[in-house]
């Protein structure tokens, strides 16, 4: 199989500094009845980590091709925003799933991830470590695939999640199956597709699926379910993705889902920009977890303001 979604392992090559390790990492493997095989994990565990203390979780999806062992790649960040005091301490998972399943429930039936995750995963987390079964403590994130994944999940169960951050997600910008051109995939073949979707692919079940699609339709229960969103993408992304995720801003916009979205000029899906936004995307999930609060310095101005948007129906 053709592998070109390449965020598993090389993407951070040579932009990881050594360091001293404070947390614990820690692997296993979950039976389950939702995929064909015992699922391999590794947990990330804080120092002064006892399961007798509910901490907050946070779900960390690898890319396409990619297993566990990205949590080893960004162990060295997550340690060091924790030392530094920029990122509250919990308990962070990465399950390795099919190379490429999109972290979704096929329509067959022969792999469920998103149902996995969403249950058995996080229950073994929550009674093996301590890990939060609030769902404002409950975040879920990752890169490419992942980054997919993860909007895919928070979006469809907005009530389950605190937050999301998705990196360079692998998503097309469009609203149905049909409209798919060549430069949405190229990179993945019909094979991939059908495995997911089924043979041939059905367009419904991908629209129930499309994280843009279902930004759409469900906008007004992504809004009141308070979840917080992160979307990003290099402008250069070698497999085009910065225009689905472009995209999926303008859908939620339209929509009236607040988010945070960064499009970051000159990167790409590789390389030497990855490192400060990772870092980026955990400082907004600790947004998540500790909000600002209303900042002082224009409460004045928004008072002023408040007749005259009220005159005009501007809501708060």
């Amino acid at each position: 199989m053709r592998s070109f979604e390449l965020c598993a392992f090389a993407l951070l090559t040579g932009l990881l500094a050594s360091t001293a390790f404070c947390g614990q990492l820690v692997e296993g493997d979950l039976q389950t009845s939702f995929v064909p095989r015992a699922v391999p994990y590794a947990a990330l565990l804080p120092d002064g980590h006892s399961k007798n203390i509910e901490w907050p979780v946070l779900l960390l999806l690898h890319g396409g091709g990619g297993d566990r062992r990205y949590l080893s790649q960004m162990r060295p960040l997550i340690e060091e925003l924790w030392k530094d005091g920029r990122l509250p301490k919990m308990v962070v998972a990465t399950p390795s799933v099919t190379a490429r399943c999109f972290y979704m429930d096929y329509k067959d039936g022969s792999e469920r991830w998103e149902s996995f995750l969403i249950g058995p995963f996080l229950d073994h987390l929550s009674a093996t470590y301590g890990a939060s079964k609030n769902a404002k403590k409950r975040l879920i994130g990752g890169i490419s695939m992942g980054g997919m994944g993860s909007l895919r999940i928070a979006l469809k169960h907005p009530d389950q999640f605190g937050g999301v951050a998705a990196m360079e997600p692998g998503i097309e910008p469009i609203l149905r199956w049909s409209e798919m051109k060549p430069r949405h995939r190229f990179w993945r073949e019909d094979a991939l597709f059908e495995a997911a979707f089924g043979k041939p692919v059905d367009p419904k079940y991908w629209e129930e699926n499309n994280p843009a699609s279902i930004a759409k339709a469900q906008a007004k229960r992504i809004r009141d379910s308070g979840l917080q969103i992160y979307l990003e993408c290099g402008d250069d992304d070698m497999f085009l993705l910065h225009e689905g995720t472009e995209f999926l801003h303008r859908v939620l916009w339209e929509g009236g889902v607040k988010h945070e979205y960064h499009s970051v000029r000159g990167a790409d899906h590789l390389g030497r920009t990855l490192r400060p936004r990772f870092i980026e995307s955990m400082l907004f999930l600790e947004r998540v977890l500790i909000p600002p609060g209303s900042d002082p310095g224009v409460e004045p101005m928004r008072q002023k303001l408040a007749p005259l948007r009220k005159r005009l129906g501007i809501e708060e």
